[in-house]
């Protein structure tokens, strides 16, 4: 869309621009809109969202052309080129919302859990009473290896290398100490062990 006088394509719609930054000029952003928001829109749907999602971030891109128009400057950039990267910024600040949505504080599964009711309260202190009478059970060598394991939070090398003894022993030894463990308290605490 050249001008009459020989303007270029650029020139008329860096004009716009212009006009619209200094003037609120509605018939030229109409100008602008016409022409550009079709390729935007086409532009955004290439990268991926869909239809709607290209849509408004091109009513969004369009929006920030009427803004920041003043901001604009011909040295730097084409229309074109200035346009355009508004509509990819919004489409990486689309992403990023979608990526990580905001958190929602009333969501249940974020709240932090109430105080626990009396009978709660008496089941985990009857539930760790027996997890302690399991332990007792236990000989010394077994109680190392869950020490080390659980509490230091060593791994089954390093108590193997500690303890001096092969790597597959300590595997092994760990898994009959849990079936002896799961053994006592699944007669005490029902099955979901």
């Amino acid at each position: 869309m050249p001008g009459s006088n020989g303007e270029s394509e650029r020139d008329v719609f860096v004009a716009h621009i212009r006009a619209i930054a200094e003037r609120a000029d509605r018939a030229a952003f109409e100008i602008l809109f016409d022409h550009f928001a079709p390729r935007v829109k086409s532009y955004l749907m290439r990268l991926g969202g869909g239809e709607l999602m290209a849509e408004e971030l091109t009513q969004e891109t369009m929006v920030l052309v009427w803004r920041k128009a003043a901001l604009y400057d011909p040295a730097k950039a084409s229309p074109s080129t200035w346009i355009f990267t508004i509509a990819r910024n919004r489409r990486i600040d689309a992403f990023r919302r979608e990526s990580h949505p905001e958190l929602d504080a009333d969501e249940p599964a974020l709240q932090i859990s109430a105080v626990p009711t009396a009978d709660q309260a008496l089941e985990t202190k009857q539930s760790s009473a027996q997890v302690v009478e399991a332990m007792s059970k236990l000989s010394d060598n077994e109680r190392q290896l869950l020490n080390l394991a659980y509490y230091e939070d060593k791994s089954h090398s390093t108590i193997a290398t500690e303890l001096k003894i092969p790597l597959g022993t300590v595997k092994s030894r760990l898994r009959q100490v849990f079936r002896k463990l799961r053994s006592d308290l699944s007669s005490k605490l029902g099955p979901q062990l």
